[in-house]
């Protein structure tokens, strides 16, 4: 057997090292922890599809379910108040996540399939043949959708089967001037969405708090914010996290949120851990209303610079000194790992401070650096934002900037 050259195994045993370094993080630090939920209500949108195939409306077919978010937009004008509402009601999974339908009938449609959720949740505490892991599942997930079903809550998206997906606004999204939308990261589902203890660590806490820093820093602007639950995360013990097999099945469903935002409103990307992967790789298909993308405790954006992520958007970044992603080796070899690490100066990104964060899941604490350089980039007050740098060149371009 000829040896390779010392230089070319040199490179090998690092990238082995390496690679080695990313599974050790993912099995001790807690990245991939959580475990698929036993017993979750199967699948049902392969059912609710074929009926709404089945259906008309005055003799004319409904759009596919696939079509793009303008044509849906189109079509719920073209109907009078009660053929909405007959939709909504009829075909709920469908109309509460069909994007380009008007938020309010997808908060309506969304109700009666949690409704629906609850019930069925219920019937399962109440099955002697479940384990008794069975049945504590089951228990958490009918209080999360009794939380759900809360008064004045508005869900712009939800599907029960599997581990489940949500997004949820907080604020008026017909009449927002600017719309902040956060992308959680690993082990997020309808379980981990809202949490009592750690309670900014999780998406609902994570938009709700932004939402208020938003009216914070600019009374007068008309804010919303979605916490955006609306894709499939890695979860569990293996190599999703560290691939971008996932995080690309969940840009597309970013692309086509951003696509079918009502009225003209300014949008910004919250995206934290993962999540920014999930952001990076939307980035280049994104509309122009989106204006901002800012990454927190990102392992990468599968991109070796922000020129590289072909968006007119601005891209942000920001990492608190405690968070332990950055010991993950920012590389991509042979599809592990996601790139270039996006708060290194080489890679282009403005960078921010994150003083107050303390560690990966800090960032959208009340009261901290973090947390207030989101909400003036989501009200767009570029000028005040404060830079990682003392040189202030994260505000390089902006009038009037500090």
């Amino acid at each position: 057997m000829t040896p390779f050259p010392t230089s070319h195994r040199f490179t090998g045993w690092r990238t082995v090292l390496a690679l080695s370094v990313v599974f050790v993080l993912l099995t001790t630090t807690g990245w991939t922890s959580g475990k698929r939920p036993r017993g979750a209500a199967r699948d049902t949108w392969a059912a609710a599809t074929a009926a709404w195939r089945a259906d008309r409306l005055d003799g004319r077919p409904l759009p596919p379910p696939s079509s793009p978010p303008p044509a849906v937009t189109a079509f719920f004008a073209s109907l009078r108040p009660a053929q909405r509402t007959r939709l909504a009601d009829e075909h709920p999974l469908v109309v509460g996540n069909l994007d380009g339908a008007p938020p309010p009938l997808r908060y309506r449609a969304n109700r009666s399939t949690l409704r629906r959720a609850l019930a069925t949740e219920r019937v399962r505490v109440d099955d002697r043949g479940l384990s008794t892991e069975g049945r504590h599942e089951a228990v958490r997930r009918a209080h999360r959708f009794e939380a759900l079903l809360s008064r004045d809550r508005q869900v712009l998206a939800f599907d029960p089967s599997g581990q489940g997906r949500v997004a949820e606004v907080f604020g008026d999204l017909a009449r927002a001037e600017r719309v902040s939308v956060v992308v959680p990261g690993v082990d997020t589902n309808l379980l981990t969405y809202q949490r009592t203890a750690r309670r900014y660590t999780a998406p609902h806490g994570m938009a709700e708090s932004l939402h208020a820093a938003e009216r914070e820093a600019a009374p007068g602007v008309r804010t919303a914010v979605i916490a955006w639950a609306d894709y499939t995360a890695p979860s569990g013990v293996g190599v999703d996290a560290a691939t971008g097999r996932l995080a690309a099945s969940g840009a597309l469903r970013l692309v086509a949120l951003a696509d079918a935002l009502p009225g003209t409103s300014r949008v910004s990307l919250f995206c934290h851990s993962y999540g920014s992967v999930v952001c990076g790789l939307a980035a280049r298909r994104l509309p122009d209303r989106v204006t901002d993308i800012a990454v927190a405790g990102s392992p990468g954006m599968r991109a070796e610079t922000a020129a590289a992520l072909d968006t007119g958007a601005r891209v942000w970044a920001m990492r608190d000194a405690d968070d332990w992603i950055a010991e993950v080796p920012y590389l991509d070899v042979g599809g592990l790992g996601h790139g270039a690490d996006p708060v290194a100066p080489e890679f282009g990104a403005r960078l921010l401070s994150a003083t107050g964060a303390a560690g990966h899941g800090g960032y959208f604490l009340p009261g901290t650096e973090s947390l207030r350089n989101f909400a003036r980039i989501g009200v767009g007050a570029y000028g005040s934002v404060s830079c990682a740098d003392a040189d202030g060149a994260c505000h390089s371009g902006f009038s009037g900037a500090a």
